[in-house]
């Protein structure tokens, strides 16, 4: 955590922007886990981070009301999924473990990207991505949302795109899950052959090209490998990064 912390601050003094890192509170008991999360508040950091399903939700909400209370934010992972929500016949499906979360409490969750290595069913992932940060959902059985769903005054929480993402997919992420919302972009930046930096830069050149043609009113799924072509011409960083991540694909 100390050694995040220096880099956190490092970062922020260098760019005038706040950064954080997730710093994994995730623990064998409660006891270590708020231990984890006290320190991370001790450090001033903004952020940490949670595993709900392998921690459970006694202790993710536990955490949640913490971080609420003491000005945390919390990421929520969401490792060990796959192993209840993948299987077609029995299981339990993603959209009532994203349900049941924002009930136990988190700012921000993985929800599966629609493109990339995570990828899934669009608009069943458009479905519960509804479910986690808007008020007021109506029955859409196409979206896999069954009944109408009023969450009153409950907060909401942000989706997370994350696995296997890259500049390429920038146009599409940004049509999908809009604004409210988190990209992130592991190998996507550290795979950038000038470094990480460079990286970043890429994909935040990517991302405002693709605000800026949506708000200009253009289509993002039609024009969106144009959209990305153009911005290249400005962006040395961003041409790099098309040049690598162009022939990557997940089968």
């Amino acid at each position: 955590f100390l050694f995040c912390a220096e880099a956190i601050y490092k970062a922020e003094t260098e760019t005038g922007e706040i950064k954080g890192h997730y710093l994994n509170a995730t623990a064998g008991t409660y006891e270590e886990m708020m231990k984890r999360a006290q320190f991370a508040r001790e450090l001033g950091v903004p952020i940490i981070m949670h595993d709900y399903l392998t921690g459970g939700f006694t202790a993710n909400t536990s955490l949640a009301f913490y971080c609420r209370d003491n000005g945390l934010l919390l990421h929520i992972h969401r490792a060990m999924h796959a192993v209840i929500d993948r299987q077609k016949n029995h299981g339990i499906h993603f959209r009532v473990l994203a349900k049941a979360l924002r009930m136990s409490g988190g700012d921000h969750i993985h929800s599966g990207t629609v493109v990339g290595k995570l990828e899934g069913e669009r608009e069943i992932t458009l479905g519960f991505v509804d479910l986690l940060r808007d008020d007021y959902i109506e029955k859409d059985r196409s979206r896999g949302i069954y009944f109408t769903q009023d969450w009153v005054s409950l907060p909401g929480v942000l989706p997370v795109a994350s696995g296997g993402i890259h500049v390429w997919h920038m146009p599409a992420l940004t049509e999908i899950f809009g604004d409210d919302s988190v990209l992130q972009f592991g190998g996507g930046t550290l795979g950038h052959p000038w470094g990480n930096a460079p990286g970043a830069v890429a994909n935040r050149v990517a991302l405002e090209a693709c605000v800026q043609a949506r708000n200009e009113g253009r289509d993002l799924a039609r024009e969106g490998n144009e959209i990305i072509r153009e911005a290249c011409k400005w962006s040395p960083e961003l041409a790099a990064a098309c040049e690598i991540w162009k022939e990557i694909k997940f089968e």
